[in-house]
């Protein structure tokens, strides 16, 4: 990450003689202001120039694939493309390739493992955080079915029953699918219980809460 500090008459020449320097465009980099300068007398005598330091931005985007690269690497599947998609906050990694199925893992274990230590390097040190979200040709809206239709079969069996259905722990935005296909349900309402890792979705019926 490259770093320089450049003056002009103006803070804005200040700005445009570092960004020339680096090679740079204003979406690169992040500008402090040392010093606004100041017009002397005719604009001539007793001018001080401004000061600036520009930096630049780090590329969080890169920084994480070429982390889920490694990884993948070392992993021995090594032939595995990896296409980024970026919307506003949120940076979505799709992986496709040779023995994907290995990537995944039982039930997107491991799929979900490297999308945690993604999302670590992509927000490590920042102000602003970003959603990750590792997918594996197309295996995460398969598994959004899949929950989906575990979270009306097994409302159903809450309802029969009248007994709360503990689901199997889960990660926040599975549980977080879960919670929301079953959010209008007339007969049952929904809750998170224990600690991560071992949270998991409760499935109640409505009658167990008059």
């Amino acid at each position: 990450m490259r770093e320089i500090t450049a003056s002009g008459l103006t803070v804005e020449e200040a700005k445009l003689n570092a960004l020339d320097q680096l090679d740079l465009n204003e979406d690169q980099v992040t500008v402090e202001v040392i010093d606004e300068g100041k017009k002397g007398l005719f604009g001539v005598f007793g001018t001080k120039r401004a000061y600036v330091k520009v930096q630049e931005r780090e590329d969080l985007v890169s920084d994480g694939k070429t982390y889920l690269q490694q990884m993948v690497e070392q992993m021995g599947t090594s032939n595995v493309d990896i296409n980024v998609h970026q919307d506003d906050d949120e940076i979505k990694y799709e992986l496709t390739g040779d023995e994907i199925g290995k990537l995944i893992g039982k039930r997107g274990q491991t799929l979900n493992a490297l999308q945690y230590l993604t999302s670590l390097v992509v927000n490590q040190h920042r102000g602003i955080h970003y959603t990750v979200v590792v997918d594996a040709e197309g295996y995460r809206e398969r598994r959004k079915e899949t929950l989906e239709q575990l979270a009306h079969n097994l409302a159903k069996k809450a309802t029969r029953t009248q007994e709360d259905v503990f689901i199997e722990p889960m990660p926040s935005y599975e549980r977080k699918i879960i919670h929301t296909a079953l959010h209008d349900h007339s007969d049952v309402s929904t809750y998170s219980d224990g600690q991560d890792p071992n949270r998991r979705v409760v499935i109640r019926p409505r009658e167990l809460d008059d």
